[in-house]
């Protein structure tokens, strides 16, 4: 009887143990991203085709494919509307889902901060940054300016002088952009006279003298700053940028404004995504940063490397999140 119950112990023994060696297997398992897409997989520029997240999204899907990075067939759909919030609703209704995805940022920030999108970056999963692109100040290339400290210096004696143009709404991208480095600069912010171009005329305006400063993308004034019709102030990166006419662009921090700001450009997915998704996503994305094909398309659009993985984007997005409220609270463009 005594050696029958140590069998049966025994053999309870081997089935706890075999179990837990399962769990911890499977465990491993999500722990490493051992999942593979089972479709087609989207990923979603929430706005029109030929701007930023429109090309980034573009360009993604294309090195990952043609790479080999990503076997499966990806689709790139635009939901433009909203300054990003379209988009950002239509992901939000694929709860749980691993197969899309979409571009995202600074604007996933600022949008939700002053009030015009019930969806923000905690609604949904961040997979990983990939890029940095950078804002640009231009005005007319007969303007009186020559750099950013004798604009400021202007904007200081009389604010509102001076019209600043961008594409985005006030308190979203081009607006916050100008408006951080001008504050670090001493212009009060507050006075500053900013419109909105959603049509994307800004440039015309700001070539018939209707606006004194364009606030845009670096990659938007290459081609009139070679045909000599606009010249560009300040960027807001940190160093030069590389690249033709691109490394001729001064920035802020060289004139002596010590401040910056970056259009980090990355990816998210839905609310609830696997962990195991966003293992393997992160190792593609990884991949995808460091290939030589897309070293050449960021080179060509004059765009920055900025890996950062899931837990690092949390991080930085928190970060960024408290910075730029406080400055729309200021602004009192804040919700």
């Amino acid at each position: 009887m005594k050696k029958y119950v140590v069998m049966i112990a025994i053999t309870i023994l081997v089935a706890i143990l075999a179990a837990c060696s399962s769990d911890e297997t499977s465990g491993n398992e999500k722990a490493s991203g051992d999942w593979k897409p089972e479709q087609a997989i989207e990923i979603v520029a929430p706005a029109g085709s030929g701007g930023g997240w429109d090309t980034t999204a573009r360009m993604a899907a294309k090195v990952f494919n043609e790479a080999g990075i990503i076997e499966e067939d990806i689709g790139v759909v635009n939901k433009p509307g909203g300054g990003g919030a379209v988009g950002w609703a239509y992901v939000a209704g694929f709860d749980g889902s691993n197969h899309n995805l979409f571009v995202a940022s600074p604007p996933i920030l600022l949008v939700p901060l002053n009030g015009q999108s019930e969806y923000g970056y905690e609604d949904f999963t961040p997979i990983a940054n990939v890029i940095a692109d950078y804002g640009a100040f231009a005005v007319r290339e007969d303007a009186p300016w020559d750099n950013l400290n004798e604009l400021f210096a202007d904007m200081k004696e009389d604010p509102e002088s001076i019209t600043v143009v961008g594409t985005s709404s006030p308190g979203s991208m081009d607006h916050i952009q100008f408006v951080q480095i001008a504050k670090a600069s001493g212009v009060d912010v507050t006075k500053i006279k900013y419109v909105t171009d959603p049509e994307g005329v800004g440039l015309t305006q700001l070539l018939n003298g209707s606006v004194e400063v364009f606030s845009t993308g670096v990659a938007e004034t290459v081609e009139q700053v070679k045909a000599g019709t606009i010249k560009v102030l300040g960027i807001t990166a940190e160093e030069r940028l590389s690249g033709e006419v691109l490394e001729d662009f001064p920035t802020a921090m060289e004139q002596g404004i010590d401040a910056s700001f970056v259009n980090w450009r990355g990816f998210f997915g839905p609310p609830n995504m696997d962990d195991a998704a966003v293992a393997y996503y992160e190792e593609k994305f990884k991949a995808l940063s460091e290939s030589d094909e897309f070293a050449e398309i960021r080179n060509q659009y004059g765009w920055n490397e900025m890996y950062m993985n899931s837990e690092e984007y949390q991080s930085f997005l928190a970060e960024q999140n408290e910075t730029i409220s406080a400055l729309l609270d200021e602004l009192g463009l804040g919700k």
